[in-house]
């Protein structure tokens, strides 16, 4: 394999997002050479080009700059691989991307809490990996920054056991899961797998104290993790094994209980979350085309009070959220009228219909790297 020929992914060990697309051009087979964020090609050529400190980033071998991971993703389906990562009966497309936005948002809290709120236990563990992927200038820096976003995040001391019952619950269902399926729909990873592998394998299957628990609670669970992070598809273990997705847009049943665990998670906190960018947009009227925020290093518009599974927490409200969930609207749109209805009342059965809106006129998209409003033309 030569290094001309292989993608560059920016990115770092104990990065949330990094680990969604480094797991995503493992299993598929892509070549590629991770840089880290201290390589001076990142300074000098990466970051004029996406206009902020943010990973993780590809560079394709053609020198074209991708960052995020959705854009990351989508682009290399484009380009044709060997299990994409995208069910195309409608159900199983939708349900995929509410538990891709689960991993890669909701279950920031889990994350970060795992990780901060055990620093004095995991110390020399986190300052080795930071060190490792920012040089020993950034680390301590760069630590003590992510170490503040808890309270942004939901995490407070009402909040915390419920997080940590959360997690436990979660592994539970999904060590259920995992007794018959290799990936969360089927005998394929999905867009659902690599949304969930992020915090599953950058902060908690990986930070010792969270690390400790999946391993004894949880093998099968902590087993997927390494799956997911192998080349290529490692289903050693079970006996189906040609890659696909269930007939006739069916659902592992063992997905149910996995469903029902996430609909606890994200609402009310998801609804009010939305509520809140409607009433900032419709307030504001922002340009089509402008920026989501004054400023690209900062993802927040605001702060919104909500709860977790009871408990009262102040969350920032992240425009990007929509920009994760309008795929799955996008889908439902799409259908005709009676199909529409059908899945409709197959997510509601889920509790999950919230999280798929068709009365928003206004998207969130993505230009050279950062987010924009695209608003409604008007007449």
């Amino acid at each position: 394999m030569k290094s001309a020929s292989a993608y560059r992914l920016y990115g770092a060990s104990h990065s949330l997002y990094t680990g969604k697309a480094r797991c995503y051009l493992r299993n598929q087979g892509l070549p590629y050479i991770e840089v880290p964020t201290w390589h001076p090609d990142f300074a000098n050529r990466i970051l004029p080009q996406i206009g902020r400190g943010i990973i993780p980033v590809l560079e394709t071998p053609d020198g074209a700059v991708i960052q995020d991971t959705i854009d990351i993703i989508d682009h290399l389906e484009a380009q044709g691989v060997p299990w994409p990562a995208y069910p195309q009966t409608p159900l199983q497309h939708i349900v995929a991307i509410i538990i891709e936005y689960y991993g890669g948002q909701a279950m920031l809290k889990h994350a970060m809490h795992y990780r901060w709120s055990y620093r004095a236990e995991q110390e020399a563990f986190l300052r080795c990996a930071f060190t490792l992927g920012s040089g020993p200038k950034m680390a301590e820096q760069i630590m003590g920054r992510m170490n503040s976003y808890l309270p942004r995040l939901g995490v407070n001391t009402e909040s915390i056991p419920l997080i940590e019952t959360s997690f436990l619950q979660l592994l539970d269902r999904l060590e259920r899961h995992f007794a018959d399926w290799p990936y969360l729909l089927g005998t394929q990873p999905s867009i659902a797998d690599y949304g969930l592998i992020g915090p599953m394998f950058a902060h908690l299957g990986r930070d010792p104290v969270p690390l400790t628990i999946m391993q004894q609670r949880a093998p099968r669970v902590h087993r997927w993790v390494e799956r997911m992070t192998a080349p290529g598809l490692d289903v050693v273990e079970y006996a189906q094994a040609e890659p696909g997705f269930p007939a006739g847009d069916a659902l592992p049943p063992t997905l149910i209980p996995v469903l029902a665990h996430i609909a606890e998670d994200i609402f009310p906190e998801l609804t009010d979350k939305l509520a809140y960018l409607d009433a900032w947009v419709a307030e504001l009227k922002p340009a089509s085309g402008t920026p989501v925020t004054e400023k690209p290093q900062i993802r927040q518009v605001g702060m919104v009070h909500t709860c977790f599974r009871g408990a009262p927490i102040e969350v920032g409200v992240e425009p990007y959220l929509l920009y994760v969930l309008q795929r799955a609207s996008d889908t439902l749109r799409a259908l005709p009228v009676a199909e529409r209805g059908a899945v409709q009342a197959q997510l509601a059965e889920l509790g999950l219909a919230d999280a798929v809106s068709l009365g928003r006129t206004w998207r969130v998209g993505r230009r050279s790297n950062i987010e924009v409003w695209e608003m409604p033309a008007t007449a």
